[in-house]
């Protein structure tokens, strides 16, 4: 039996290939993975291998280890260890941080309270007119702080009220409660806690950007920024080709306007002098 001191040899051969994968790819991220049930993670996990993005499940000792292994070829790690807490695994890709976030975040999904929790947020109860029945549940919703009343023989929640503040506990009434409401306060998924892409750090609050948002903006700027150019005139091999078309539009205006006859003209002109002679014809014969 191995002492106590020693490490069995595959424990050191598991450390040793996930640092080699570590090391081996551009982009590491830290995911946490709590809360997610074994046959969802093995579902999204399965999701991500597909996409180019396997996660490396171990024990967190492992991960630190793989980790300070990778270290030295890559300094910028190293404040991913810090990371490393509770429930973790690891993801090696190439790729773009920011989409990988993206693609993390459509793994979480609304999953409902069972009492025991931390509130992620301000957990808010509408004013409503509820499916309950009269009866007990009147008082059990007043108890836990919901603002119930019988109207019309329905059980309302008469205001919107704030039943859970950020942070604070969510109590197995409350969690109880919320569900029957059909408000599911939590969210179960993957969550990426910090990543590395080559050199450069990246915390979750830098990553957290809407991508559609930012390509909507650009795309105004880029339409705005094209406006402007045409509106100067400022030669570019994308402005160059709208230019010309909008340099022989007013050409052409002009011709027609002045009556000056070429093979593009004569056709306007011709119909412009049949018009103002059937209006002529027209004033005559009134």
């Amino acid at each position: 039996m191995p002492g106590r001191g020693s490490v069995r040899p595959e424990k050191l051969a598991r450390v040793e290939a996930l640092a080699q994968t570590i090391r081996s790819h551009r982009t590491t991220a830290v995911v946490a993975v709590r809360g997610v049930p074994a046959s969802a993670l093995q579902k999204m996990r399965r999701a991500l291998r597909d996409n180019g993005h396997p996660i490396l499940v171990a024990p967190n000792s492992s991960l630190r280890h793989a980790i300070e292994a990778a270290v030295p070829d890559r300094p910028a790690l190293k404040p991913l260890l810090e990371h490393v807490t509770d429930q973790t695994a690891i993801l090696s890709a190439e790729g773009n941080p920011f989409t990988l976030y993206q693609e993390l975040s459509r793994t979480r999904s609304p999953t409902p309270a069972r009492g025991g929790e931390l509130a992620p947020h301000d957990i808010v109860v509408s004013a409503q007119t509820t499916s309950f029945k009269p009866g007990p549940i009147v008082g059990e919703l007043q108890h836990a702080g919901f603002p119930a009343a019988i109207e019309k023989g329905k059980v309302v929640l008469k205001k919107d009220a704030t039943v859970v503040k950020a942070g604070q506990t969510i109590t197995r009434e409350v969690a109880g409660l919320l569900t029957r409401l059909d408000i599911f306060p939590l969210e179960v998924g993957l969550e990426l806690r910090a990543a590395v892409d080559g050199d450069t750090f990246y915390a979750p609050s830098v990553l957290a950007v809407d991508l559609d948002a930012k390509r909507a903006e650009l795309g105004r700027a880029h339409q705005r920024a094209l406006a402007l150019a045409l509106e100067l005139g400022y030669a570019t091999p994308v402005t160059i080709p709208l230019l010309v078309t909008r340099a022989h539009r007013r050409a052409l205006a002009v011709a027609i306007a002045a009556g000056y006859t070429t093979p593009a003209t004569l056709a306007p002109i011709l119909a412009k002098a049949l018009a103002q002679a059937r209006a002529l014809q027209h004033l005559e014969g009134a």
